[in-house]
């Protein structure tokens, strides 16, 4: 098991919250990182049939199992527990009591914010990210071998062929769960549709170009999507609004959140046919931008994340915004850099420079090669050092949960006597 970035996070709000919702995509290890956060708990899960019987039929004798609190595992199978949590935490008053977990976004939040408002602490578990890939022992070494395998767990900890893997993850979890949440009675048409947002994924969304491509309406093209983007299977990136003298695009852009799903809906079956395929700078782009997404939401900063286009066409590919400090991003598949480049993100800077209310600003790119380089005040940096820079500024929410990972280090830098040289972990 590796360490998971969030797990830090995790025991910092169990120690400030009563209950702790963990949600994420189906497979993105969110009970592995229970199990390692919190595997003093008892544990259940609420998958097996008999299990949830119980939690559904007698619920107070469910918990009472518990009497100082559990890991639920796929509580969104028993959604009317929230109700009865709520009850037992309001009578113990203590934090870190409950810590729930949910594959499906899709109603479990409301659930939650109707029953547990003002006790729960909701994060958010997204695949691997590439400083989590790199802890496993043979991890991908090079760009596209990267990006065609993905950030699913299981893929690096099986050596699953990657292909094999996404193709029973799509049948399985992303039809199945679409299904559960939707009346879909042609799934091959659903099929179409999840390819047809592969094939426009770094594009602007465009609704109505999206449903006349699969024949299906308007209105049924923006729910399936809606349930994608619950589904933390894509997200749409928001373009960035500020009074910049220029008219912007107001459309959002379509990215995965992993580019090994998206390489196995684009038909991409190897690593050096994503070299040659004429969307792997699309590719690229997707990963780029869920990498960032990624080290914010896992750090517990919002996603603050966006893109700058025009109406004339200047674009900037990402638009990190912390608050005082912000960092434009342009991202090249290309191995060699060239002097165009750099010229999306200067011209940003000087526009921010001139508003009202300027805004301090690093310019980067993100290229396909692996030579870091500085040219003016623009940062050149390979694929591979992303996770080097500092995409959570100073100030936001990340800082207490740096302040317990080191902690912990200093824990665990400390001989024990506990079998292997394990460190007790912090308790919430």
């Amino acid at each position: 098991m590796i360490n998971r970035t969030l797990h830090d996070l995790a025991l910092l709000r169990a120690r400030r919250n009563p209950v702790v919702v963990i949600t994420g995509p189906r497979q993105s290890g969110k009970t592995t990182l229970c199990r390692m956060a919190f595997g003093n708990r008892p544990y259940a899960s609420l998958e097996p049939p008999d299990v949830r019987e119980f939690a559904t039929s007698d619920p107070r004798g469910f918990l009472a199992q518990f009497p100082d609190g559990a890991v639920l595992d796929e509580v969104q199978r028993a959604p009317h527990l929230l109700s009865y949590i709520q009850e037992i935490v309001d009578r113990r008053r203590r934090n870190g009591l409950f810590i729930l977990t949910g594959s499906q976004h899709f109603g479990l939040l409301k659930a939650v914010s109707q029953s547990l408002a003002g006790r729960s602490a909701v994060l958010h578990l997204l695949p691997l990210a590439l400083e989590e890939v790199r802890q496993f022992r043979r991890p991908p070494r090079d760009l596209f071998s990267t990006l065609f395998a993905g950030s699913y767990p299981r893929i690096h900890e099986r050596r699953i062929p990657p292909s094999e893997w996404l193709a029973d993850y799509t049948a399985t979890y992303v039809e199945r769960d679409v299904r559960q949440v939707l009346n879909v009675s042609d799934l091959t048409t659903f099929q179409t549709f999840l390819r047809t947002c592969a094939g426009r994924s770094g594009q602007l969304v465009n609704l109505s170009g999206l449903a006349a491509d699969c024949g299906v309406s308007h209105n049924t093209a923006r729910a399936w999507l809606s349930v994608l983007e619950t589904g933390f299977i894509v997200f749409r990136l928001p373009p960035l609004h500020r009074n910049l003298g220029k008219r912007l695009v107001k459309s959002p852009k379509l990215h995965f959140f992993d580019s090994g799903l998206l390489c196995y809906l684009l038909g991409i079956r190897s690593a050096d046919q994503l070299r040659q395929h004429p969307l792997r700078g699309a590719v690229f782009e997707s990963w780029v931008a869920s990498e960032i997404y990624k080290a914010r939401v896992h750090r517990g900063a919002a996603a603050d994340l966006y893109f700058y286009r025009d109406r004339k066409g200047n674009e900037v590919d990402l638009f990190v915004d912390s608050g005082t400090l912000a960092r434009a991003v342009e991202v090249k598949s290309g191995a060699t850099v060239s002097a165009d480049f750099t010229k999306p993100v200067v011209s940003l800077a000087e526009l921010l420079a001139a508003a009202s209310k300027p805004t301090a600003i690093e310019s980067f790119v993100i290229y396909g090669g692996d030579q870091p380089q500085t040219r003016g005040a623009v940062r050149i940096v390979p694929w591979s050092a992303m996770e080097s820079l500092e995409w959570v500024g100073d100030g936001e929410s990340a800082a207490g949960a740096r302040r317990v990972s080191a902690s912990r280090r200093q824990v665990q830098a400390r001989p024990t006597g506990r079998a292997k040289g394990r460190a007790k972990q912090p308790r919430p």
